[in-house]
């Protein structure tokens, strides 16, 4: 037997009963949405006339960067491996440390709600500063540099692996853990034993996936003064050199196609 739809708004059931439809609020959502997409576009000061009319200096500028300075090549050996450097560093701390905070922000594993409550007020503190602010403050606390640049990857590298990594462990199969708890194992030995083996493989592989990111975010950090090649970068746009700039661009897309290139086959021999 099949329901008979009399009207949108009244459905037959099998025995006989009417129910009347609820009104869908697709409608209203989609008004909201364009609301807010006009005010967007009031308040940011959109125009696409001079979108449309302007478009051409973009590729002014992208001629100027071609052909590349090669003779600068010389000078972005060091800042470029001092950002790889920074976010292989960043990111190795960051998803260790960001562990032992997921499994304290896991309600599953952490009985206590407001150590779990707290644990998880630090990630989103951390995810809503935005990493060129973490660097901006760290240039202010140890100076100009690398450091700068590897602690705010490192806080950032804590709060997206983090957050990631509470969810996976509150989604994770909690039968093994459980009758290792009720055989007398610790916390800590049930969650390496029953629960980390689930999640290791994600784990890793969001790990993988930040570093690569992390390489490119590195890169612009240097225009608070964080290291790295981001140095080089913001001096040439600040002297109008472009092809120092199509220079360091060139490096930096093959240094992240390289990095993307290896850290995909890893992913998926884990996954």
């Amino acid at each position: 037997m099949q329901w008979k739809l009399l009207s949108p708004k009244k459905i037959v059931l099998p025995n006989g009963k009417e129910v009347l439809e609820k009104r869908s609020i697709q409608p209203l959502l989609w008004l909201i949405i364009l609301v807010l997409l006009f005010f967007s576009i009031r308040i940011t000061g959109f125009s696409l006339e001079v979108l449309v009319n302007r478009i051409q200096e973009f590729f002014v500028i992208l001629q100027q960067m071609i052909p590349p300075n090669w003779d600068y090549l010389s000078k972005l050996w060091q800042p470029l491996f001092d950002t790889i450097k920074m976010s292989l560093f960043g990111s190795v701390a960051g998803a260790v440390v960001a562990l032992p905070i997921a499994i304290l922000a896991a309600t599953n594993i952490m009985k206590n709600k407001g150590i779990a409550m707290v644990s998880k007020l630090i990630l989103s503190l951390l995810r809503t500063l935005p990493t060129l602010i973490v660097a901006l403050i760290a240039t202010f606390i140890f100076g100009l540099g690398t450091m700068a640049g590897t602690v705010a990857i490192f806080l950032f590298t804590i709060a997206y692996v983090g957050k990631l990594l509470y969810e996976q462990i509150e989604n994770a199969n909690m039968e093994a853990y459980e009758a290792m708890h009720s055989m007398g194992l610790t916390t800590i030995q049930a969650f390496r034993y029953a629960i980390l083996p689930q999640i290791l493989p994600n784990y890793l592989s969001t790990s993988l996936f930040c570093f690569e990111g992390n390489v490119r975010y590195a890169s612009i950090l240097g225009y608070v003064g964080a290291g790295g090649i981001g140095l080089l970068l913001n001096e040439s746009l600040g002297w109008r050199s472009y092809e120092n700039v199509g220079m360091i661009l060139l490096m930096l897309v093959c240094t992240v196609f390289l990095i993307e290139t290896t850290s995909e086959y890893f992913r998926k021999k884990l996954m």
